[in-house]
């Protein structure tokens, strides 16, 4: 299984950090964001991770090599000077991450921005459907949530909904007609005609859920998105209060 890490947005709300350093490359506990992430995936047997890049992208293979130091092999999915937000880059990897490999596979995929203690060993080595989302309680900043869960199966609609983790497995089958899915969710949109195209992943997981091809489970660990720099002390002051306890 491979799996796809993003690392291409601008972090814009973690300020001034993010002007000269990306949000995946700053660290917490000793270690830079996305090599929690790393280690986790090479320590289930995963041997290769695309990192779609953008902002600062030069950085990224200077400061973590080809891998081989976790035992993986990265591949580097550069988006241009513009980030193609989830869907498009998601989209933009396809190649890479299918490249030697079934193209009905899952893959893993995991935002480079955030810390959990969740184990990926968890992760259901097979799904049916489109995608299946690990999903947290909801935080202080994101208190509706974004998805119902119940028996297994994410939904768009209730009462009780939990927020996306940024980590799930997907198929590349979310992109079934993307187009015409984008069109009948936001109408014409100039981005998804670009070249290459730039576009969320929201509007074809929840078209998918609406079918009933998404599952999904709940994760009551720990989990933050590391968005500000006040959250990035806050994590870092308590991992390494733990390391030296």
């Amino acid at each position: 299984m491979k799996a796809l890490i993003f690392a291409a947005g601008l972090g814009e709300r973690m300020r001034p950090l993010s002007l000269h350093t990306p949000k995946p490359l700053l660290a917490v506990g000793g270690k830079r964001l996305i090599e929690w992430h790393l280690e986790k995936l090479a320590g289930i047997g995963v041997r290769e991770v695309v990192i779609n890049t953008s902002w600062l992208a030069e950085q990224f293979p200077i400061a973590l090599g080809d891998g081989a130091r976790w035992g993986l092999r990265l591949r580097f999915s550069y988006e241009g000077d513009t980030p193609l937000e989830t869907g498009g880059g998601m989209l933009h990897a396809q190649e890479l991450l299918h490249e030697g490999a079934d193209p009905h596979a899952p893959f893993i995929v995991a935002n480079g921005d955030i810390w959990t203690d969740y184990d990926f060993a968890a992760l259901p080595r097979e799904f049916d459907g489109d995608a299946h989302l690990l999903l947290v309680d909801n935080p202080v900043q994101r208190p509706l949530g974004d998805f119902q869960l119940e028996n297994g199966r994410i939904g768009n609609e209730g009462e009780s909904r939990l927020t996306y983790s940024g980590i799930g497995l997907y198929r590349a089958s979310l992109f079934d007609d993307w187009r015409a899915v984008l069109n009948a969710a936001l109408g014409d949109t100039a981005d998804a005609h670009r070249t290459p195209p730039r576009f969320s992943t929201v509007p074809l997981l929840r078209a998918s859920a609406a079918r009933g091809r998404i599952g999904g489970e709940h994760h009551r660990g720990r989990w933050t998105d590391v968005g500000t720099p006040e959250r990035l002390q806050q994590l870092d002051a308590a991992l390494t209060a733990e390391q030296h306890a």
